[in-house]
């Protein structure tokens, strides 16, 4: 189990493995037909790998696939033994490709779980499009679908109102200054700042249809926001937000500074919204 939770070692230990049984598989034919047909010469050599070529491609390389497919849990519990000794085997192998992976995602940037979500993605488009050429999906369904891939893996702060340009309540307002606020600026939650002393420290936000339900002339206590990181994914904030009953969010960066606020009502329009 800990090797399948190790993607680029399991990877990196099956290729290798799958290179070295072509090329031995290879050679002993190779071997086989100079040793039974010795006058046929270089003509031979060649025709034998050619000719195995779609049989080593079908139980060497396809079956297995997709067994492993079928049942990948099963088949790596009766497969661990031979797995374990591979990987020390072709442990020296094994390295040099990983190590060439770290390079690689050094120079672009991307991590593996980014690439997984990236591939998963496309995959997801494949189907979609699959699914239209069979008549499953209308070509507006699928427009729509495809489109709201496409935004669901963008940052969040794309999203979101620039601290600069929200609006904010504060704790020394009055109730009726709050609802003309968010009033005159459309908005149906207001982030709140403690200003009694001397700073401007944000406690929370306020709910504009509990202050038009609420009878009292008191300001409620202020709701607590839900912090998203600035590069994470629109649908992840998005699903944070609706498991918060749709609560205000908090957009912040590396500096754990306010970049701005984004509601959850703002991201689902903004995936179908999608074009």
């Amino acid at each position: 189990l800990w090797l399948a939770h190790q993607p680029s070692l399991f990877i990196a230990t099956t290729l290798v493995g799958n290179n070295l049984a072509n090329y031995v598989t290879s050679l002993a034919v190779v071997m086989a037909s100079q040793h039974f047909y010795p006058e046929g010469g270089a003509l031979v050599a060649v025709l034998g790998p050619i000719m195995l070529a779609p049989v080593l491609f079908l139980f060497g390389e396809l079956l297995p696939k997709n067994l492993f497919f079928a049942a990948p849990n099963r088949l790596l519990k009766r497969c661990t033994p031979a797995l374990l000794i591979c990987t020390v085997l072709f442990a020296p192998l094994t390295l040099l490709l990983w190590a060439f992976s770290r390079v690689l995602q050094f120079f672009t940037k991307n991590s593996p779980q980014e690439l997984r979500l990236r591939l998963a993605r496309r995959e997801l488009g494949e189907l979609l499009a699959e699914g239209h050429e069979m008549g499953i999906l209308l070509p507006a369904q699928q427009s729509l679908a495809q489109s709201m891939l496409a935004v669901a893996g963008l940052p969040v702060k794309n999203f979101a109102l620039p601290a600069g340009r929200a609006v904010r309540a504060t704790t020394t307002m009055s109730k009726s200054d709050v609802l003309r606020v968010a009033q005159r600026h459309r908005r149906t939650l207001l982030p709140v700042e403690d200003t009694r002393q001397g700073s401007r420290r944000l406690v929370g936000y306020l709910r504009m249809m509990e202050l038009y339900l609420d009878k009292s002339p008191k300001l409620p206590a202020a709701r607590p926001l839900v912090e998203l990181q600035a590069e994470q994914s629109c649908l992840s904030a998005l699903r944070q937000l609706s498991q918060s009953d749709d609560a205000l969010g908090h957009v912040i960066g590396d500096d754990n500074k306010t970049v701005g606020f984004v509601t959850g009502r703002e991201l689902r329009m903004a995936l179908l919204r999608a074009e």
